[in-house]
């Protein structure tokens, strides 16, 4: 139980504080919706609620793991063979909910969404090969060409697969973001990254255009996809079909002015904006606090993500560093996705905003994330001080 005092606090506030507003947030965006549906305005409160008391325990019990269990291969292999199955029962047994095939039914116990956890396999499975392979990475281009070809492109690949078929457009491209990242800062050549990082936005460019011209016309883009480029584009002239979202997201943000209109007091949550306890949740935040609220997330969350990522620059151990990198580039991504779409700046995929909006996959996978966060913070401090202490020693 030493352990607990090394408890690092940047991260353990900020994780409380924001699953704090996340509950109170889902309560006002959902209370009309779920008083209409359950008769019970508390329906998806209650439900937050206990998934984030789970949450809190999952995150305790990471933490106080030794960080040397996830290096086992057989706990790795298990949780890649795990997500895999998980992914492809989707296609023959997912549930559908807003066109998308992405949750399994567990009965008693409710949904999962698979492609939650799989952002975290993905991490952890980055993270276990580069911090075996660093040092052949850094002397070999084609070892480590090859060792991204072969392992984690095929790895990837099966992944996100099954994602897009779902389809969960946002989920997948969260999850090649945070290989990309990964590669990048895992030790390779500073040549193969900047080329990679090129091609990268080179192809999304690529397809944006294939878009923007073609249209439907191409095989990958089906109707609605290509609406949510319509939108995105120009929202106001598609306002009464595929715009309606991000126009109304626009009237809760400009209705919320500088202070917002109070908590609970949203207009557009009752029935005008779709959503609003999900995907555009910060919406709703931001027309019941203003700016001012909106501000006070975004740079409290941004503070957690520089936190994480300077956790993982300073520690020595690369398994720990590369995880905690992985973690806040999921964060980083995710935020910046959510937060385009509400604001119209990209086009809307589904992505939820991390710890404000409603979703139990998403808050025990976040739970478990910052547990990892600190178990790493925790197992990099006991290390200095130990070696400060031997240092000492060996003076004396």
């Amino acid at each position: 139980m030493k352990k607990l005092s090394y408890l690092d606090y940047y991260i353990l506030i900020p994780y409380l504080v924001l699953t704090s507003v996340g509950i109170l947030m889902v309560y006002s965006a959902s209370s009309f919706i779920a008083l209409k549906s359950f008769d019970n305005a508390q329906y998806y409160f209650i439900r937050q609620a206990v998934f984030a008391g789970v949450g809190l325990f999952l995150c305790f019990f990471v933490y106080m793991l030794r960080l040397e269990i996830l290096k086992y291969k057989a706990f790795v292999i298990s949780a890649i063979s795990i997500i895999v199955i998980m992914l492809l029962s989707l296609l023959a047994v997912g549930k559908e909910i807003n066109g998308a095939k992405g949750w399994l039914d567990l009965g008693p116990l409710g949904r999962i969404q698979p492609a939650e956890f799989a952002k975290v396999v993905v991490i952890w499975y980055f993270a276990y090969i580069f911090s075996r392979r660093q040092q052949r990475f850094v002397q070999d281009l084609r070892e480590t060409v090859n060792a991204f070809l072969a392992p984690l492109l095929l790895f990837v690949v099966g992944i996100v697969f099954p994602i897009i078929l779902q389809p969960d457009i946002g989920g997948a491209i969260i999850i090649l973001a945070i290989g990309v990242v990964m590669v990048l800062t895992s030790g390779i050549s500073y040549k193969f990254g900047f080329g990679l990082g090129i091609v990268g936005s080179a192809v999304i460019f690529g397809v944006i255009e294939l878009i923007r011209k073609f249209g439907t016309s191409l095989p990958f883009i089906e109707d609605y996809q290509y609406d949510r480029f319509l939108a995105f584009w120009d929202p106001f002239a598609v306002s009464e079909s595929t715009g309606l979202q991000l126009v109304n997201s626009y009237y809760a943000l400009n209705r919320g002015g500088l202070f917002g209109v109070g908590i609970g007091e949203s207009v557009q949550k009752t029935g005008y904006l779709p959503e609003p306890y999900t995907d555009f949740i910060m919406s709703i935040l931001g027309e019941e606090l203003g700016l001012v609220g909106v501000l006070a997330v975004v740079l409290l969350f941004g503070f957690l993500i520089l936190r994480i990522y300077l956790i993982g620059i300073k520690t020595k151990d690369s398994f720990g560093s590369l995880l905690c990198i992985g973690i806040a580039t999921m964060l980083l991504i995710q935020s910046t996705i959510n937060l385009g779409g509400v604001l119209g700046l990209m086009p809307i995929t589904g992505v939820t905003f991390p710890f404000i909006s409603y979703g139990g996959s998403s808050i025990l996978i976040l739970s478990a994330s910052m547990g990892v966060a600190l178990n790493v913070s925790a197992t990099s401090k006991r290390r200095e001080l130990r070696a400060k202490s031997t240092q000492s020693n060996s003076k004396k």
